[in-house]
């Protein structure tokens, strides 16, 4: 009866075709079925995984980031799943799939001068901008800091602020006080050159009257 002969082949048909797949996850076939016997399954090994139902022969390896220093694991390897990672702090994703980071880029550095005017995250760089005016910054804050006024602190500008650098202030030297430590400096050397020349000249007087006195 062609009917039933057609049925029979229907209905081997769909069973092989349930058969040939492992029904549950981690597991690989080693041995396909056939009409009277069902597919041969073995779960899968410690680094080694499958995520879903499948006719594969051998499980996949689990994916290793060791390589790449911006990526930290974020769900290990099971045999259902293979590992997920993302960016570590200091890093961004530049290499984005469905199951998670494949790499990954260090943040930039803003460079003196500049400040930082957006944090980069696990998914952005960081963004730079440059100070303006009398500003500056050392290319890690978020925001130009004004030049200090050294005046107004009672200072002394010693170097004038870039955009880079904040100025420089120093005491203030007082143009009185200079007078009052040289004044008595250079009178007390005023004295003390007299008081030399005096007694230079004695001694050349007195041996100048010993010769007198010895001719007469």
């Amino acid at each position: 009866d062609n009917t039933l002969s057609l049925s029979v082949v229907m209905e081997t048909q769909l069973l092989h075709r349930h058969h040939r797949f492992c029904p549950t996850l981690a597991s690989s076939f080693n041995k396909h079925c056939t009409e009277y016997t069902t597919t041969s399954c073995e779960p899968c090994t410690d680094g080694t995984f499958l995520d879903q139902p499948n006719g594969q022969t051998e499980c996949f390896p689990c994916t290793k980031y060791d390589a790449d220093p911006g990526l930290k694991v974020k769900s290990p390897c099971t045999t259902t799943s293979d590992a997920v990672c993302e960016p570590r702090d200091g890093f961004f994703c530049v290499d984005r799939r469905w199951y998670g980071c494949v790499a990954a880029q260090k943040h930039r550095s803003c460079k003196p001068g500049q400040y930082i005017s957006q944090r980069g995250t696990a998914t952005t760089d960081t963004e730079c901008s440059d100070c303006t005016g009398e500003t500056y910054s050392n290319g890690t804050s978020t925001s130009c800091q004004p030049h200090t006024k050294c005046e107004s602190e009672g200072l002394q500008q010693i170097r004038p602020g870039n955009h880079s650098a904040d100025s420089e202030c120093g005491p203030k030297h007082d143009s009185s006080n200079k007078t009052a430590i040289i004044v008595p400096l250079v009178l007390v050397a005023v004295i003390i050159v007299a008081v030399a020349a005096a007694v230079m000249w004695r001694k050349r007087k007195g041996s100048r009257t010993g010769m007198f006195l010895s001719l007469v």
